[in-house]
């Protein structure tokens, strides 16, 4: 099994797509935290403090609206002009020095968030041209790998900057990150042809992405996942996959708390879990595209969701060695089935599809993580958090099962078109 990293950073375009997410990443991290941080010690509330992860999360319901302009417009420009455009939106936050201007945070970091969608849809297409198929898998499991990374550094740094200095600096240091972004992106030397007039009305544009995926999932399609396309990995089951994965993640992250304190200690060593896990995501990213060659997106998909399984019957077990060693496996886990799914989407969406394509998968595939810590939030406080953990091994046991059980289909035709 090899892994073709040094490709990926020895070819120009690529570094620069990677180096662009990861600096914006860096600064990204640092902001989500502090945000409910500052708007907590501005109005002493816990409810306006959760907002602000509502505001950033609440546009990926919105998905295939937002990832339609990554289809109407040449990516590599769109890209330039968001992040130029985030990093001039910023700085309005310096004017945020009381309860009576909390709006005004939680109005931008709805736009933070929205064009989140839009750049994620945006790079994730232009990656796909820039990059190269063959070199993709490795590409997202280094861009993966990288945002773990920076999850683990940025939020010590965000918040001994917040500390000494407050929200503001915070902020400005978020909108460098954004024109340094731009200006990478800005360096990328890939071709893109003007998209052409869409006559389609408004609702069929912005769910030609659900259809495609939809499609794809059709029995005789070919496998997004490898590039010979002798397996029938189809779209659809990868997708579902990743959905009810992230779903039962969520309810089990609910459980972090009462897991901590069944072993005994302060809710502080909840960073020691969150640090095993990204350690996890960070290993499993830096592997995914030597596995994705190796296996191939379903395998790889159900290999992950039964790690992640045994992750929460580790941590059910509520001794502590196990509950690191769970936290560890449920981060490679989450990782596997993450790059597996994003990639296939990847390789078979259509270029003039690509942004409402990723962006529709994102959705289906990442909102279901509000759902699941809505209810992971409401039913650890009913039952035993094994008991949870270990419905979560279940359900993802029963998501790995189809995927790793081998499929036959008839002879392939090529992934149909929306």
């Amino acid at each position: 099994m090899t892994t073709k990293i040094g490709h990926v950073v020895r070819d120009r375009d690529a570094a620069l797509c990677l180096g662009a997410v990861v600096v914006s990443g860096f600064g990204s991290s640092a902001l989500w935290l502090v945000a409910g941080v500052w708007v907590k010690d501005l109005t002493g509330s816990d409810g306006l403090a959760a907002l602000c992860a509502l505001a950033l999360w609440l546009p990926v319901c919105a998905g295939p609206l937002l990832g339609a302009l990554a289809d109407r417009v040449r990516r590599r420009p769109l890209l330039i002009a968001v992040n130029l455009g985030l990093g001039a939106l910023l700085p309005v936050v310096l004017w945020v020095d009381s309860a009576a201007r909390v709006g005004l945070l939680l109005a931008v970091l709805l736009v933070y968030g929205a064009c989140g969608v839009v750049t994620d849809a945006a790079e994730a297409a232009l990656a796909a041209g820039a990059v190269g198929k063959e070199l993709l898998g490795d590409f997202n499991g280094l861009r993966t790998a990288a945002n773990e990374g920076m999850k683990l550094v940025a939020p010590p740094v965000g918040a001994a900057l917040y500390a000494a200095y407050g929200g503001g600096p915070v902020a400005l240091l978020d909108a460098v990150t954004f024109l340094l972004a731009a200006g990478m992106f800005a360096l990328v030397r890939t071709r893109e042809r003007r998209p052409a007039p869409d006559a389609a009305g408004a609702w069929r544009r912005t769910t030609a992405g659900a259809r495609f995926l939809w499609r794809a999932g059709a029995p005789g399609a070919r496998d997004p996942g490898r590039g010979d396309h002798r397996d029938a990995t189809r779209l659809r089951p990868l997708v579902l996959a990743g959905g009810l994965t992230m779903l039962t993640a969520g309810l089990s992250g609910a459980t972090v708390y009462a897991l901590v304190e069944g072993l005994g200690r302060s809710p502080a060593y909840t960073g020691v879990l969150y640090t095993a896990q990204g350690a996890g995501s960070v290993a499993a990213g830096l592997a995914a595209g030597a596995l994705l060659r190796r296996f191939g997106a379903r395998r790889l998909a159900g290999a992950g969701a039964a790690l992640s399984a045994a992750a929460a019957a580790l941590q059910a077990l509520s001794r502590e060695a196990p509950v690191v060693t769970g936290s560890l496996a449920h981060g490679a886990g989450l990782v596997c089935v993450l790059v597996a799914a994003l990639t296939a989407v990847q390789r078979a969406a259509p270029e003039a599809l690509a942004g409402r394509v990723v962006a529709t998968a994102q959705t289906l595939v990442l909102a279901p993580t509000a759902l699941g810590i809505a209810l992971g939030a409401a039913l650890v406080e009913l039952a035993d958090p094994r008991l949870l953990l270990g419905l979560c091994a279940g359900a993802r046991l029963a998501v790995a099962a189809p995927l790793l059980n081998p499929v036959r289909c008839g002879p392939t035709s090529g992934p149909p078109s929306a």
